[in-house]
């Protein structure tokens, strides 16, 4: 019952979705400061690459660019993948896609985009890297699969954000049936809803110091996530610490869920 023993990651095999920006490289760097072995991927290769290269000072990280929007492109990143490794610990689903647009003007393709990125993608790679999953699994310690959704799929958003918030409810329920099917084949799958992060896709709000001001404000914690919050969170769900666990879906958002 050490802490070392409970929270001890070294050795695991990961891959990263969306591991070149915001939270995926949050999560790969910590996943490689604690002794993982990290493929990343990303659609823009050079970003994909140079994140890598940046990684690799904490250990060894792998890019892989891959469009896993593209179910060509996904079997491409499988197969390199497969050609490197033979089993897989842990798989953070992180790559996500947002559009924003006022109900009335908000286009079909704003849906199209965000439900293939952020529902369909995650469901097609853990369907095509379940021969790696089962590899890895066993009774005492199962292979891990993370889906990153968002608190923005548990509450309703104050944005125009409609197609996000509906996959990432979507992400949210899709883990709960996955964990149902894969608990036999001792793969566990679970869910992060992640509040406000330092992100791309949040920089809209984050960059303007009055908006960051209003978000910190309705924090109830007080503050933006900091890369230890969504680490730990990932770490503990990757580890024997939570190895008890499935079809959960787990805020880290400062409290913002208890708002209802």
């Amino acid at each position: 019952m050490k802490i070392k023993d409970l929270f001890d990651v070294e050795g695991k095999t990961a891959i990263v979705t969306g591991g070149s920006r915001g939270i995926g490289y949050m999560i790969s760097e910590g996943l490689l400061r604690n002794g993982v072995n990290v493929y990343i991927t990303s659609r823009k290769a050079d970003d994909c690459s140079q994140a890598a290269a940046n990684l690799s000072e904490h250990g060894p990280c792998t890019a892989i660019p891959a469009d896993l929007s593209d179910d060509e492109s996904l079997a491409g990143f499988v197969s390199e993948f497969r050609s490197k490794e033979d089993h897989l610990d842990l798989l953070v689903n992180n790559a996500g896609a947002a559009w924003g647009a006022p109900i009335g003007e908000f286009p079909s393709s704003g849906f199209d985009k965000v439900l293939n990125v952020n529902v369909k993608a995650p469901f097609m790679l853990t369907q095509a890297l379940l021969p790696e999953l089962r590899a890895a699994a066993s009774f005492e310690a199962p292979a891990r699969v993370i889906m990153i959704g968002s608190i923005d799929g548990v509450r309703v958003p104050f944005g125009d954000n409609y197609s996000y918030s509906a996959s990432k409810a979507g992400v949210h329920m899709l883990t709960r049936h996955l964990a149902h099917h894969l608990v036999k084949e001792h793969i566990n799958v679970n869910t992060i809803a992640p509040g406000p992060f330092e992100s791309k896709m949040m920089s809209y709000v984050l960059d303007d110091p009055a908006r960051r001001a209003g978000v910190i404000a309705t924090t109830p914690l007080g503050r933006i996530g900091t890369p230890e919050d969504i680490v730990a969170a990932t770490i503990f769900l990757a580890s024997r610490a939570g190895s008890w666990l499935t079809g959960i879906t787990l805020p880290v958002d400062g409290g913002i869920s208890t708002h209802g």
